[in-house]
């Protein structure tokens, strides 16, 4: 496997935890290294997943601390939500940096002009313009939260 790789970051920075004696880390590195292995053998043959399907799992993980962090909150588990959140931020430094807001509305406005000129206008425009903020915004984007704004553009 190439060490340049992110499963291979990943993997030095386990190597690294267990040196370190670092809990949190471990664990999280831990979970995001199953779950991949889990990805990699899911299918008829084994595969080795590129960069952006890592990453792709990757964002799986945090939103998956992110969530149990909340429902730790709910059920009055504090003692538990900041280990949770540290987790995910472990899992976070891996992932590139998400679009700020003013740059996911510039690539919204984009794609609706896009749309116009195609003939789609309105609510019909609204499939094939989140699908193709998606694709520009990349992995890490929310998807809520490109259904929201170009529900909003075009409604408005």
């Amino acid at each position: 496997m190439d060490d340049n790789s992110l499963k291979g970051q990943l993997q030095a920075a386990l190597t690294a935890g267990m040196k370190a004696r670092d809990e949190v880390a471990l664990s999280a590195l831990r979970q995001a290294l199953s779950a991949i292995a889990v990805a990699e053998t899911a299918g008829d043959e084994v595969t080795v997943l590129t960069d952006d399907q890592v990453i792709a799992v990757l964002v799986v993980e945090v939103r998956k601390h992110h969530e149990t962090a909340d429902a730790f909150v709910t059920a009055g588990r504090a003692d538990r939500v900041e280990r949770a959140r540290a987790e995910a931020a472990v899992l976070e430094a891996y992932l590139p940096a998400s679009l700020s807001d003013d740059e996911l509305a510039a690539i919204v406005d984009a794609e609706i002009a896009t749309a116009a000129a195609a003939g789609l206008e309105g609510m019909k425009a609204m499939g094939k313009v989140v699908a193709a903020v998606r694709a520009q915004a990349g992995a890490t984007a929310d998807g809520s939260k490109i259904a929201a704004m170009v529900k909003a553009a075009l409604a408005g």
